[in-house]
């Protein structure tokens, strides 16, 4: 049975945040965007700790059963108030069962921060611990100036709100490592905008919970993805987000249905799905993978919000209230940290 929902005490600077790697680790040319990434945040205040499962060039950056280990033991670590990876990767899910879930059930919550395959642990913390996630920037990307609309993850991470986030418009891309490892400012690239699929408006609140489409399939069906028991025992509509990374859409179709045929979006009031750069098949688009999967259901989708592999980012909490607004020239989310 999923635990009350709870969500960790205001980030506050003076906070130690540390820094893990619970997937690929740290090497080359991105050593030193991590290295300004440390010292961004500790300009900003912040008690910014580096774990042992940092640095690597292999798959990941340690064995499972250390990554496990230290994540573990950041997250139990009542001086500890935020972790945060340098980014994603490929297989944060060989440490999901080593997590040792008995010592985090009686901790008190900590921020676990980040997007991409720390999705992976951002779900199962939220539904089997019921503490809140923080899907946002990863460290290397927390540097970055907040484009108007958006706010930063660290806004998110400092209060109950309510937190007001609107369509800013922005489509971007980073600046890669090699170039300026000092970057703060996104390279713009293009417009989006949010629409309801089918048009028309929207207005719906629910429980915010969701993640990476590659990642949080894999889960669909085992006790560190169970959504629809979570949903089930909250007792509320939930709002579920999803993203692709890179699959194509043949791939991102059969990750969606692993998702729709788990209860996922049973109880769901709406779908929010992130603009994304994955291919699409020759004879199927990323969209009409969405609605292959999610069309019969009668829940309403809004497509292209900032929250996933195309900057800039949208920061969500896993567990927040959250209410969604499509409605003319009103296009924002609502979170409440309660």
């Amino acid at each position: 049975m999923a635990r009350p929902l709870r969500f960790p005490a205001p980030l506050r600077p003076g906070d130690r945040i540390a820094v893990t790697a619970p997937s690929a680790g740290v090497t080359g040319a991105s050593a030193a965007r991590i290295d300004f990434c440390l010292d961004w945040l500790r300009g900003r205040g912040y008690d910014v700790v580096v774990g042992e499962c940092l640095y690597g060039d292999g798959l990941t950056s340690a064995p499972a059963e250390q990554r496990a280990a230290e994540l573990t033991r950041m997250l139990a670590d009542p001086d500890i108030h935020c972790v945060v990876p340098p980014w994603g990767g490929e297989t944060a899910i060989d440490m999901v069962d080593l997590l040792d879930w008995d010592v985090l059930a009686e901790a008190e919550p900590t921020w676990l921060v980040g997007y991409s395959d720390l999705s992976t642990l951002l779900l199962p913390v939220t539904t089997r611990l019921g503490w809140a996630t923080l899907h946002g920037d990863n460290l290397a990307d927390t540097p970055y100036v907040v484009p108007d609309g958006l706010l930063h993850w660290l806004d998110l991470a400092g209060g109950p709100g309510p937190f007001v986030q609107r369509d800013s418009g922005l489509v971007a891309t980073w600046v890669r490592f090699e170039q300026d490892a000092q970057a703060t400012e996104w390279s713009h690239v293009g417009q989006g905008r949010w629409e309801v699929e089918g048009g028309g408006r929207l207005d719906v609140t629910g429980r915010l919970v969701g993640g990476c489409a590659e990642t949080v399939a894999n889960l669909a069906g085992t006790p560190y993805g169970d959504v629809r028991a979570w949903a089930e025992d909250l007792d509320e509509p939930t709002i579920v987000y999803v993203e692709a990374c890179e699959e194509h859409a043949v791939n991102i179709c059969r990750y969606l249905h692993s998702l729709r045929l788990a209860g996922w979006f049973d109880r769901a009031a709406a779908v929010l799905v992130g603009r994304t750069n994955a291919p699409d098949h020759a004879d199927l688009t990323q969209r009409e993978a969405v609605l292959d999967a999610l069309g019969r259901l009668d829940v309403p989708v809004v497509w292209d919000l900032e929250i996933g592999h195309v900057p800039p980012h949208l920061p969500l909490v896993n567990g927040a209230l959250a209410r969604v607004v499509v409605d003319g020239d009103t296009r924002e989310i609502t979170q409440t940290l309660a």
